[in-house]
Formats: C-alpha cells, sequence, structure tokens
C-alpha cells in the first residue's frame, strides 16, 4: 500500500499538532524533512527541525515519534510529527510530505488500515470512532469495551459453536453409511438453542447499548402557560427558554441535552398544544404531535391549580400508549385540583406534584427516569453491550437464520439442506468483526471518521 499523511490533530490553534504518516515510505519521506538535534539517534522519539528541503529553511522545531511495522497503529511504518499546533504550521508541513512522496488520507484511513492490516477487526474499528464521538463517561467506557474485544470474543464464541455445528453436518454427509444423521440432527438442536440463547443475549443488550450511545430523547408537552419552558430552564439550570404570561410564546422545538446517571438526556420543550388560528403557532403544534410519536419518554406537564380543559384531554389521548411522567406543576400554589382527577388517574402514569418555581418534585422526576429506563441496572463492568444499529441488525438477520434451521429439523428437512442457512447464520455474525465484508461497507463505516484517525 502506499503511503498516506494527514493531520491527525482538531483543525484550530493549539499547543501542539500532529501530522500522521503511515505506509513502507514513511521513513524515508520523512528523513527527507526532518533534520534530527539529539545526540542519540537510537531513541523512538528524536527532537529536530522540520526544513523545506528546496531552500532548506526551517518551518518548525518538532519532535518525531517513529513506529517500527507492526509495532504500529496501523502495523505499518508510522511516524507522528509533533509541531505546534497553528494551522500554518500544520499545513505547511503536511504540504512538504505531500511534495516528497506521501497521498493525504482518506477519513479513517489510518484505522482502516490497522483494520485491514490484522490488528483489530472491524468491532473494534467501529469502537474508535464512538470513543471519539461519546458524550458522556459510561459511553466512553462502553467504547473502550468494546475496543478491548469483549463484543468480538463473545461473538467468535457463538462463530465457533456454529463452526461445531456444519462439522458434525459434514461428518453425516461424508460418512452416510455410519448412520448418524438422526443423532446429529439431535446434537444439532440441543447445541442451536444454546447458540440461540447466547444471541438472544446480545440482543437484548441492545436497549442498554441505545440508551448508553443514543440516550433518552424526552419530550415536554401540555398546554401553553403550563411550565414547559420553566421545567427546561429548571433541568438545565440556565435561562435557555423564554419564559413570559404570553400564551403560546414557544412556537418552535427548543433541544437541549443534560446527563443523568451517566446518561444523556436529550430534553426537548414543545409548542403548548391548543386550539388556534395563528398560524406560526400550528406549525409548531404540528411538529409537537410528530415529535411526540418518536420520543423515549413524555413529560406531560398539567397546571394543578386548574380544572382539566379539552386541550388537556387530547394531551391524555396522546400519552396513552407512551411512557410518561405527568408533572402537576404550580403545586406551590397550595391548591390542586387535580390530584384525585380521575382521568389522569386512569392513565396508571406517574404522577409527581411539581413546582417549577420552588424546584419541587426534580430529584423525584430524576429518579422515575432512572427507574423507566433501569439506568442504575446498567453495568459495563467486562461486558459486551451491542451499541452499534449495524451490529444489531446483523444479530437480528442471524437468528433469523437461526429460527428457519429449527424449523427445518423439525420438518426433516434433509440435512445438507439445513447447512445452507446455518452457515448463514455464521455469515451475518462474521459480518460484525468484519469476515467476508464488503468493500462499500467497508468504505461506509470508515468514511464516518475524521481525516487522521
Amino acid at each position: 500500500m502506499d503511503t498516506i499523511v494527514a493531520i491527525s490533530t482538531a483543525i484550530g490553534i493549539g499547543g501542539i499538532g500532529i501530522i500522521r504518516i503511515s505506509g513502507n515510505e514513511s521513513f524515508t519521506i520523512v528523513n527527507k524533512i526532518f533534520k534530527s538535534k539529539n545526540l542519540n539517534k537510537n531513541q523512538n522519539i528524536i527532537y529536530g527541525t522540520i526544513i523545506n528541503p528546496e531552500n532548506n529553511k526551517i518551518v518548525d522545531e518538532v519532535l518525531v515519534s517513529f513506529f517500527k511495522g507492526p509495532k504500529s497503529y496501523t502495523k505499518e511504518d508510522v511516524c507522528e510529527i509533533n509541531s505546534h499546533g497553528g494551522i500554518v504550521v500544520m499545513n505547511e508541513i503536511l504540504e512538504l510530505c505531500l511534495k516528497n512522496g506521501a497521498r493525504l488520507a482518506e477519513p479513517g484511513e489510518f484505522t482502516k488500515r490497522a483494520f485491514l492490516n490484522g490488528r483489530i477487526d472491524l468491532a473494534q474499528a467501529e469502537a474508535v470512532i464512538d470513543m471519539i464521538n461519546a458524550k458522556t463517561k459510561k459511553e466512553k467506557e462502553s467504547a473502550i469495551n468494546q475496543l478491548e474485544g469483549y463484543l468480538s470474543k463473545k461473538v467468535n464464541l457463538i462463530k465457533q459453536d456454529i463452526i461445531d455445528i456444519l462439522v458434525n453436518i459434514e461428518a453425516s454427509i461424508d460418512y452416510p453409511e455410519y448412520d448418524i444423521e438422526e443423532l446429529t440432527r439431535k446434537q444439532i438442536e440441543k447445541k442451536l438453542n444454546e447458540v440461540e440463547g447466547k444471541i438472544n443475549k446480545l440482543l437484548e443488550s441492545f436497549e442498554k447499548g441505545k440508551i448508553i450511545k443514543n440516550g433518552i430523547k424526552v419530550s415536554i408537552i401540555g398546554k401553553p402557560n403550563v411550565g414547559k419552558s420553566s421545567l427546561l430552564n429548571c433541568l438545565l439550570k440556565e435561562e435557555r427558554a423564554i419564559v413570559t404570561d404570553i400564551e403560546g410564546t414557544t412556537r418552535d422545538i427548543i433541544e437541549e441535552t443534560i446527563v443523568l446517571r451517566g446518561i444523556p438526556l436529550t430534553i426537548i420543550d414543545t409548542a403548548g398544544i391548543r386550539n388556534t388560528n395563528n398560524k406560526v403557532e400550528k406549525i409548531g403544534i404540528e411538529k409537537t404531535k410528530k415529535i411526540v410519536e418518536k420520543s423515549d419518554l413524555i413529560i406531560a406537564m398539567f397546571d394543578s391549580s386548574k380544572e382539566l380543559t379539552s386541550e388537556d384531554e387530547e394531551i391524555l389521548d396522546m400519552i396513552k400508549n407512551k411512557k410518561t411522567i405527568i408533572l402537576l406543576n404550580k403545586a406551590d400554589l397550595k391548591e390542586n385540583k387535580l390530584e384525585e382527577n380521575d382521568d389522569i388517574i386512569k392513565t396508571n402514569k406517574k404522577i409527581i406534584k411539581f413546582s417549577t418555581v420552588e424546584e419541587i418534585g426534580i430529584e423525584e422526576l430524576y429518579n422515575e427516569i432512572e427507574n423507566l429506563f433501569n439506568i442504575n441496572e446498567i453495568s459495563l463492568d467486562n461486558q459486551a453491550i451491542v451499541t452499534n444499529a449495524r451490529h444489531k441488525n446483523l444479530i437480528e438477520r442471524a437468528l433469523e437464520e437461526l429460527h428457519i434451521v429449527k424449523k427445518s429439523i423439525k420438518e426433516d428437512i434433509p440435512i445438507d439442506m439445513i447447512s445452507i442457512n446455518i452457515k448463514n447464520i455464521l455469515e451475518n455474525l462474521g459480518e460484525i468483526t468484519g469476515d467476508n465484508i464488503s468493500e462499500d461497507i467497508i468504505k461506509a463505516i470508515f468514511s464516518k471518521f475524521c481525516l487522521g484517525k
């Protein structure tokens, strides 16, 4: 493969910038533009200057790290030039590398080479981008687990079980004179049940993984002036949304993120639901209804100092089949007309007395969110948790093939035909770790990476 180069640090002004080079010509290219000042040249990190070979002018004072393959990130010869962090300096060094034989790396190409050269598998490579994009400590820890190979090890153990099944099938096909097909069928069925349990366990972990990676999407709904924007400000601990006595102030969607017990909550303040002739407000209300459908959790707010209205009834209808917490706001007014309301009680949703003014009920709200999503049960200690939708889809496809096999065994389908679907299970699981995966999928995965990684 040719030699690639890219700036690996974020573009901007900083104390240090890193230009990374990987490939057979890495050392040759760097030696053309680097003049060492170290007395001991046997060190891996060498102090010196980058010079322009055309005019011998000094470009920058640098430290260069040399990593001889295969003991490097890509398993190729790698150099990392630690320069000053100015964009002009880094771009000039980059240009010198390009002029002297390197090619500009594609997004994620260094990690792609680490995968293609066998240092990491595809699941581990995807964990790298998860590490970079992690928004919370839990998400970062989950990415580390995957990078360390916890998911890959689980998948590979299941793949070995499938291979064992295929070996038994091949034996029954190759030696029909021993009449071992019936025994093989029973062994396959027993082994498939074990495999099904393991695959289901991985699939079930996605519910936790999805929360770790994507967080929980929480929509606040209610009539105008019920306290939705005040609740958003209260949760954020800042004046993010405009709060006035004028109804219909919030006409568009306001979205912000907070972290609860290590899990990101995307809080959405929506337009107040009411009958209105205002065109802009109507658009906002339509947006609210669409967002409710896509939300993981609804916080439905009602003014506890007033009786229910037809608009409140519409909101109660909207939350029937949604995971919801009901807040009876304005509890500080000491006049709760909704506490015993039958329509609210019949929803069987968690009801919390609340006050955005005196911040009554906030801890109870947090605790209920934690309970609804079992946040306290999400443990990452040495566990394989599926956080990637691509992995989840492949696991589901493997499970579908497994169900076909089990059905085929019950219907006495010839054993050699059953092996086709068993091989499909193996192929689906293999795609998680990168076995026999298409170039198009590889390109799509690594295109999500930044340059230099």
